[in-house]
C-alpha cells in the first residue's frame, strides 16, 4: 500500500513539472517598444543659479535740502532721459539770479564803455583790465546761482523704469532722503559663479539660456558678457556675468534664475533614460539580438540631460535596445516590438 502511493505521488509530481516546462515553452513573448542606437548631436551645459541686476541701475536723491514744489512722476513710471522728476522751490536763488544778472549786464555795459574810450585813447589800459575782471567775476557769481538752480530739477539720468515713489508734495527733503529707484531693465545682467575647473571651456559670446520660477517653462536666452578677473580664494569659483535682453520687462533686478551656459556641441550615444536599468552602482540595458531575444548588457553613463543619457561604453552603433517594458525583461527574454503583427499559428492539417 505504501509503495503504490508513493508511485502516485511521483507520478502527481512528473505530470506537475511536465505542465510547467509547457507552460514555459508557450509563454507569450513580451511586447517592448526598441530604438537603435545612433550617435547624434549633444550639448554639454554648466548649471548654475544667478542673480539678475539691471543694467544701469541708480537710487536717485538731491544734492541739497529743499522743500519739494512739484512731482511729476508715479511709482513704476516708464522714464526717459531728461525727463524731469521733481522741482524743489528755489525762491531765494531765483532771486539771487536777477540780481548776478543785473550785476553782470552793468559790469558788460561798463566794460563796452570802457572800450569805446580806450579806441580813442582816453582810458587807460590798465582800467580796462579791471573792468575786465568785474565783468568775469559778475558772470561766474550769475552761472554759480543758475548751477544752484539746477540742483533743485531732478530728471532721469537714463531710460527706465522708475520704482515706488517715496516722497510727496512740501516734503522737506535732504541730501540723504530717497526719491525713488530707476533701473534700465532694458537688458538684464546674470550674474552667476561656477566652479574654477571650468575656466578652460568659458568664453564670451557663450549661450546662456536661463529660467525663473515666476514664468515656468519660459527659457530666456542671453549670452556670457565677461568674467571676472580673480577666481575667489574662499569657495574656488569665478563670477560669470550674462546678459540677457528683456524687451518685455519680465524680468526683474534682484530675481533668482537657474542658468545652464552650453558648451560647443559633441556627437554622443545618447538613448533614453526610460532604457536605463540601475542596480547599485552598476547601469544595464537590454540590447536586442538574434531571434528577437534579448541580452542583458552592463554599460558605463556620462552625462545627463532631461529625458536622455550619454552612454559612454557597453553598446556600438546601430545596437538596438528596448527603451520600454524592461520591467518584464530577463537575461535571453524573447521580445516582440509593439504594434508588430503577431506571428500566425500554423494550421492543422
Amino acid at each position: 500500500m505504501r509503495r503504490a502511493l508513493a508511485l502516485l505521488a511521483v507520478g502527481l509530481l512528473l505530470a506537475a513539472c511536465g505542465r510547467n516546462d509547457a507552460a514555459k515553452v508557450q509563454s507569450p513573448r513580451a511586447t517592448v517598444t526598441t530604438t537603435v542606437v545612433q550617435p547624434s548631436r549633444w550639448i554639454d551645459s554648466i548649471d548654475a543659479l544667478g542673480t539678475a541686476h539691471a543694467n544701469e541701475s541708480v537710487t536717485i536723491t538731491a544734492k541739497v535740502s529743499e522743500t519739494v514744489d512739484q512731482v511729476r512722476f508715479e511709482s513704476g513710471d516708464y522714464a526717459q532721459a531728461g525727463q524731469v522728476l521733481i522741482t524743489l522751490t528755489g525762491k531765494a536763488e531765483l532771486a539771487g539770479l536777477d540780481a548776478a544778472s543785473a550785476n553782470y549786464r552793468a559790469a558788460e555795459e561798463l566794460f563796452e564803455r570802457q572800450q569805446a574810450l580806450a579806441a580813442r585813447q582816453l582810458l587807460a589800459a590798465s582800467a580796462i583790465d579791471a573792468q575786465r575782471g568785474i565783468r568775469d567775476a559778475a558772470k561766474a557769481s550769475m552761472d554759480q546761482v543758475r548751477a544752484s538752480l539746477s540742483d533743485r530739477v531732478i530728471a532721469a539720468p537714463f531710460d527706465g523704469v522708475l520704482g515706488l515713489r517715496q516722497i510727496s508734495h512740501g516734503s522737506l527733503i535732504t541730501p540723504n532722503t530717497v526719491i525713488a529707484t530707476l533701473d534700465d531693465v532694458s537688458t538684464i545682467k546674470l550674474d552667476f559663479s561656477v566652479p574654477e575647473r571650468y575656466l578652460p571651456v568659458l568664453s564670451k559670446g557663450q549661450t546662456v539660456i536661463a529660467g525663473s520660477d515666476a514664468y515656468p517653462g519660459k527659457p530666456f536666452a542671453g549670452t556670457v558678457a565677461t568674467l571676472d578677473s580673480r577666481v575667489d580664494p574662499v569657495t574656488r569659483a569665478i563670477t560669470v556675468r550674462a546678459e540677457i535682453p528683456n524687451p518685455d520687462r519680465k524680468l526683474r533686478p534682484g530675481m533668482l534664475l537657474d542658468v545652464a551656459v552650453q558648451l560647443p556641441a559633441r556627437q554622443a550615444m545618447q538613448v533614453p533614460e526610460l532604457s536605463i536599468q540601475q542596480v547599485g552602482q552598476q547601469a544595464f540595458v537590454y540590447r536586442v539580438g538574434e531571434g528577437n531575444k534579448v541580452a542583458l548588457v552592463a554599460v558605463k553613463l556620462g552625462a545627463r540631460k532631461p529625458g536622455s543619457v550619454e552612454i559612454v561604453d557597453g553598446i556600438h552603433a546601430g545596437d538596438r535596445i528596448v527603451v520600454e517594458g524592461i520591467v518584464k525583461l530577463h537575461d535571453g527574454s524573447a521580445v516582440t516590438e509593439a504594434g508588430a503583427k503577431p506571428q500566425s499559428k500554423p494550421g492543422r492539417r
